[in-house]
């Protein structure tokens, strides 16, 4: 009798242990804190508890208990990665463990972007907060190419999106036409000639809009870069070739060439630092922003006033902003490829 006792205490346990591990298995700390800090809506902010969100880490009773009270806040957002690389790492989660939470939690991440879409076709930087610039249109940053590239796999079945049902398919292809069709409308035109994208529309006239005080509306390069190389991945037709050609052309026409930016040590500022423009043969530099006008290089300080050189505006800015960079050499790389029909 003891014996068959000891052996059920002993199997017991085994079987406990196993329970235990499977369960630790089937978990993966990064997506539990991401499911944690998931809106009741769907998507994510970019912060929690007034700080950047930290997945990497893990939280204690007492900010648990505030991201449960925190579900219902309205600032979820797809600005700087935020929901889309959510969405993204569930998945791969869900593939990793077959937890099925995290899959929902993808899920429901989806249903926010579809959600969130304008009729237009375009996405807010924000929804469902919609006050000051966060209702426009923004390409800014990757957003809205990010959730068209999830769109994309959903609808051709890769990086892991083919465990969605057959409805999220169709639904992405709608989104995902509009989505095309929003971005054909706001290439700028200006003096009847296509030129590239702003960084962020108004949702309702798709005219190129003012987002933080230093970001006029003008033309951007770093987003239409991105804009154009999702471009090329998409079927070939005559609106699209057209979009892609012009939008190659203006990089081509305002490159500066054989210039670099870099920041330098500098005693005389009060960084210590500036951002200049050197010569540097074979190297070709595009600045960030360029004027609606005589789409010249744009540059805006704090004051929200325009300046046609670097120099004109606060260190601080000078050297806390990205403006110059080298965006245009993917779209030629990426262009070359295109047009051999290999991209």
């Amino acid at each position: 009798m003891k014996r068959f006792i000891y052996l059920y205490i002993v199997l017991a346990l085994f079987y406990s242990a196993e329970l235990v591990g499977q369960e630790t298995r089937n978990k993966d700390a990064v997506a539990e804190n991401m499911l944690l800090l998931q809106r009741n809506y769907g998507g994510w902010s970019k912060f929690f508890n007034k700080k950047k969100v930290d997945y990497y880490r893990a939280y204690n009773l007492a900010e648990r208990k505030l991201a449960e009270e925190q579900k219902g806040l309205e600032d979820a957002t797809i600005d700087n990665n935020a929901t889309s690389s959510e969405i993204r790492y569930l998945i791969k989660a869900f593939h990793e463990t077959k937890n099925q939470r995290y899959l929902t939690g993808a899920k429901n991440g989806v249903d926010y972007l579809l959600d969130a879409q304008y009729a237009n076709g375009g996405w807010p930087q924000y929804y469902p907060d919609t006050h000051l610039y966060r209702s426009q249109i923004t390409y800014n940053d990757r957003a809205m190419i990010n959730v068209l590239l999830i769109m994309q796999d959903i609808v051709k079945s890769r990086n892991g999106f083919d465990v969605l049902a057959p409805s999220y398919v169709e639904k992405a292809k709608k989104v995902l036409e509009r989505g095309l069709e929003c971005i054909i409308h706001t290439q700028v035109i200006l003096a009847g000639k296509k030129t590239i994208w702003a960084a962020q529309y108004d949702k309702d006239n798709l005219q190129p809009a003012k987002a933080r005080a230093y970001e006029l509306p003008s033309l951007a390069t770093a987003e239409s870069s991105d804009i154009l190389l999702f471009l090329m991945e998409q079927p070939e037709s005559a609106t699209i070739q057209e979009a892609v050609e012009a939008g190659v052309q203006w990089f081509s026409d305002h490159k500066l060439k054989d210039k670099e930016a870099i920041i330098i040590d500098d005693p005389r500022q009060s960084s210590g630092k500036d951002r200049v423009l050197i010569d540097k043969l074979g190297t070709d530099s595009w600045a960030r922003f360029y004027d609606l006008n005589e789409q010249e290089p744009l540059f805006v300080g704090r004051d929200g006033k325009p300046h046609k050189t670097l120099f004109s505006i606060e260190n601080e800015r000078r050297i806390g902003y990205a403006w110059y960079g080298n965006w245009g050499n993917k779209v030629d790389k990426a262009y070359k490829k295109w047009k051999l029909n290999t991209f």
